[in-house]
């Protein structure tokens, strides 16, 4: 393999393969690992793994531990506000002396921390991390992961691939179509250099309220939860990308989102065997190479009052014993109040790796949980062999995705991957499969582009999950237009004011047909008036819900509806072709929406979607 020149920024677009031997000498002279399709490491290897572990010292191995943010597009040249926020936060400049001051074992990537600006920059960036690590005496790759749900969590964007979300995914039913999600998106991140994906969602949504999983989740049946689990996980590892299912033991009943609040889960334990636990055991079962924990409270399996993120009997007595999961543990990010409400920072990672935690991620103060976590085995709370069981599954993972024999990525390997013609022809035919027509009264839908030539789209333009899409009514304009219609946008948010509405109003009067997409409706919301004062217009009307599919019980006036479960291209794009009768709506409904004059009704059962 050629060499190549640092590029500008300071990382290696693609280091000489004696480079990175040299790196790592006293590595790979200490263990020699297969390739990383490689379903988990052999006891031999272990035996290795442990006479790296017996080699580190104390501080090496309390940073092994953690997986932290870091501001920037570099590993070495970010530009000044990101070095400002680093010193802010972290107390360092750029990631490669977050590596070589705390010795830390994953970084994970953001979009507002600057990590994701395009494809080749990520490439760079991942493999600037690991050259910092692995130049440091005794250095380690390190674990880059990234939450890459797709639909409303998203941090890689365009031109990367971007597939529906899970509920999407839900409706569509497929689990060829989930494995192929998998395969695809893993083969993407594997290329910027990123390992470890925290997806899929592994809860079951059953609370149409839920604030933080929604249609993160594929459902609420738990039996086609955990096969839509199962195959994205297959997909992911099978293109050498640990999937994380999360978040344990289960965030799909509840009102209260845990970044902000701590949540109670007030499911029975019987409830929890039937319900929450279905998708987990299917993910074990699948070889998941991480699983994530919920910062909630859940009083059946533990009393104590602890989140579960902090509680033994959950970690350890019921995930590693009852299900006999030994893979890694990852917690949620210890920055959210769920975590810090009842212990301080200080408290929350020793106490997680009493639980039976792993991974300690995102901590909000990084030197203080740092020096917790060591000052607690320097007393004695924690024991250094406590410790190294958490890092031999870390490199244990690390071994299994080939980091300790191929660390670095290329530019090449990137164009050949990230975003291609058949990546992205895959990603729209697996969306015109999940979109729902849920009411189509008269037959409405298709639109004729005799009679409906002239469409007006209005409504909610939420932001871009990864800063690259939209705006929502932008797109479908685009989409309606290229399918022969003369479509024009006009934004009118989540909360339409009055004069807002009377503009849609009066562009209404110009059109044939308008196309409304609507957002988390509510019995209050100014959306309602808006759509039932273009109703009164006389022009038929076609309702698009962008996220919740339970808007649909808010407009019962509207002879057409359509659910795409989230706001992204792809979505979007796939509901203009049904909209237009290019494709028939395949989607079911995957949730049941209940009525909203009477929430104990089902107005529409779980498998409800129509078609034409």
């Amino acid at each position: 393999m050629p060499d190549t020149r640092t590029d500008s920024t300071g990382n290696t677009a693609r280091p000489a393969r004696r480079t990175v031997l040299a790196a790592t000498a006293a590595l790979t002279a200490a263990l020699a690992v297969g390739p990383a399709a490689t379903a988990v490491a052999a006891p031999h290897d272990d035996r290795k793994l442990r006479a790296l572990i017996s080699r580190m010292s104390l501080e090496e191995k309390v940073g092994q531990l953690f997986v932290m943010r870091v501001y920037g597009h570099s590993a070495t040249a970010p530009d000044q506000a990101d070095i400002d926020a680093n010193l802010a936060e972290i107390g360092v400049r750029t990631a490669a002396e977050l590596i070589e001051k705390y010795r830390v074992g994953g970084i994970i990537y953001f979009v507002w921390a600057h990590n994701t600006r395009d494809p080749q920059q990520i490439a760079d960036l991942s493999n600037g991390i690991q050259r910092a690590s692995l130049s440091l005496p005794r250095g380690l790759p390190v674990l880059v992961s990234t939450d890459q749900e797709h639909g409303i969590v998203c941090r890689v964007g365009k031109p990367a691939t971007l597939f529906p979300g899970a509920m999407a995914m839900g409706a569509g039913g497929s689990r060829s179509d989930a494995r192929a999600l998998g395969r695809i998106s893993g083969a993407e991140l594997r290329a910027i250099g990123i390992r470890q994906d925290y997806s899929p969602v592994a809860d079951v949504n059953v609370n149409p309220a839920n604030p933080v999983i929604g249609v993160r989740s594929f459902g609420a049946d738990p039996d086609a939860v955990a096969g839509l689990v199962a195959a994205e996980v297959a997909g992911y590892q099978g293109s050498g990308v640990a999937a994380t299912a999360k978040h344990f033991p289960g965030h799909g009943d509840t009102a209260v989102d845990s970044h902000y609040g701590f949540p109670v889960i007030t499911h029975s334990r019987e409830q929890w065997e039937t319900l929450d636990a279905v998708p987990f055991r299917a993910a074990i079962r699948a070889g998941i190479g991480s699983i994530m924990t919920a910062h909630l409270q859940f009083p059946a399996l533990d009393p104590s009052g602890d989140p579960a993120t902090l509680s033994r009997p959950i970690l350890t007595g019921i995930l590693r014993e009852e299900l006999g999961y030994d893979g890694v543990v990852v917690t949620d990010s210890l920055g959210m109040e769920g975590v810090r409400t009842k212990y301080g920072d200080d408290r929350v990672p020793v106490l997680a790796l009493k639980a039976g935690v792993d991974q300690l991620l995102n901590p909000p103060n990084l030197d203080v949980a740092w020096n917790a976590v060591r000052t607690a085995v320097l007393t004695g709370e924690l024991t250094e062999e406590r410790l190294d069981e958490s890092i031999l599954r870390i490199l244990r993972l690390k071994a299994r995705l080939g980091l300790f024999d191929a660390p670095y990525v290329s530019h090449a390997g990137v164009t050949r991957t990230v975003g291609t013609p058949a990546h992205l022809a895959a990603a729209d035919r697996i969306a015109e499969r999940t979109t729902t027509l849920l009411v189509n009264e008269g037959g409405l839908l298709p639109l004729n582009r005799r009679e409906h030539r002239k469409l007006l789209v209005v409504g909610a333009d939420p932001a871009s999950p990864s800063g690259t899409t939209g705006p929502p009514t932008g797109v479908l304009a685009a989409a309606l237009t290229e399918l022969g219609f003369t479509a024009t946008a006009l934004s009118t948010g989540t909360a339409p004011s009055a004069a807002t509405i009377d503009r849609a109003v009066a562009a209404a009067a110009d059109v044939d047909a308008v196309v409304v997409g609507t957002y988390n409706v509510t019995a209050g919301s100014s959306q309602r008036t808006l759509v039932r004062r273009l109703l009164a217009t006389g022009k038929p009307v076609v309702a698009v819900a962008v996220r919740n599919p339970y808007d649909v019980a808010q407009l019962p006036e509207v002879a057409a509806c359509l659910a795409s479960y989230s706001w992204t291209d792809v979505e979007l794009r796939a509901a203009a072709r049904v909209i237009a009768g290019r494709t028939g709506p395949r989607g079911k409904l995957p949730v049941p929406v209940m009525r909203a004059d009477d929430p104990t009704q089902v107005l529409y059962p779980i498998g409800h979607g129509l078609s034409y």
